[in-house]
């Protein structure tokens, strides 16, 4: 689940790194993702602050939906680390990104990419998590939900 949220939040990061190339907190939340994943050494205090700096970087880009729904997915994939339902959360916030950073093809977009995202799942897991993802279209807005529930 960790590294299907970092692939997630990381093919949204361009949106954020185009329009903050100073700022390396959301990508550095994915590495510290990726290195818990590949080393098994789990250090709460980096995950949280990862997340946290990912999760600020969002704060200080408000005035960009699709860079600031970037840095959070970044922050979600990193969380995962602590607590798995956090990987939805990448997923989620990786959609709103495609969604913002163009909305007039929104509901395309966000099609393929909750496409690419269901076929990087394990098969077994596909069905369960990605039935929990929903993009819906209201009017001329396309609108990405998480569904909780039972185990959730």
């Amino acid at each position: 689940m960790a590294t299907w949220a970092a692939d997630c939040a990381e093919r949204v990061l361009p949106y954020f790194e185009r329009a903050y190339p100073e700022d390396d907190r959301p990508r550095n939340a994915v590495e510290a993702c990726r290195r818990w994943v590949s080393t098994g050494v789990f250090r709460m205090a980096e995950i949280r602050g990862a997340s946290l700096a990912a999760h600020a970087a969002a704060r200080d880009a408000k005035e960009n939906d699709a860079a600031c729904f970037a840095a959070r997915a970044a922050g979600q994939a990193v969380a995962t680390a602590h607590v798995p339902q956090h990987a939805f959360g990448a997923a989620y916030y990786a959609l709103k990104a495609v969604a913002a950073a163009d909305p007039t093809t929104a509901e395309i977009h966000t099609a393929r990419e909750r496409d690419w995202q269901s076929e990087r799942l394990p098969k077994d897991l596909r069905e369960e998590i990605m039935s929990r993802i929903l993009i819906q279209r209201r009017g001329n807005s396309v609108f990405i939900k998480i569904q909780k529930g039972e185990g959730f």
